[in-house]
């Protein structure tokens, strides 16, 4: 099995002295959103936005922030983007609700289609087609109409 490294664009003179305090550094980097790639967070871009952050990230632990209040820092400075992960609150309810919701809907939609369609095969199977009066009489003179398979009896 061949060993994977993680990428990341943390630079060596971006390390902090203490183990533990760069551990925390990491930890968080990977959870803030990159603001030019977007679709990464700033322990994998490359970016010098994201050389920043990652920074500045590293300067408030040295500080002695916790973690909550590196976050805090960060979103009153640059919005809830800057989170990869939204947090749950009453103006992302709709973000955290409308995928279970809308997963939900979606098989309740299949359910009651498979639903019908079993109906409607099973109604059609067990009944057999009604003709009208006009069939009906024409099916009967047809029928009279033709000789026996069988030949005469």
């Amino acid at each position: 099995m061949v060993g994977s490294s993680a990428v990341c664009a943390v630079q060596p003179d971006e390390i902090m002295a203490d183990p533990v305090k760069e551990a925390r550094a990491r930890d968080l980097s990977r959870e803030l959103r990159c603001m030019v790639c977007q679709n990464q967070s700033i322990d994998d871009s490359e970016a010098p936005l994201a050389r920043d952050l990652r920074l500045l990230v590293r300067e408030r632990i040295a500080a002695g922030d916790s973690d909550a209040q590196v976050i805090d820092f960060l979103v009153a400075r640059y919005g809830e983007f800057v989170l990869l992960k939204p947090r749950f609150n009453p103006h992302t309810l709709m973000l955290w609700l409308l995928p279970p919701l809308a997963l939900a809907g979606g098989g309740f939609a299949l359910w009651i289609y498979g639903r019908r369609r079993s109906r409607s095969a099973s109604a059609e199977d067990q009944s057999p087609a009604k003709l009208s009066a006009d069939e009906q009489a024409r099916l009967e003179r047809l029928m009279a109409a033709e000789p026996s398979p069988d030949g005469p009896v």
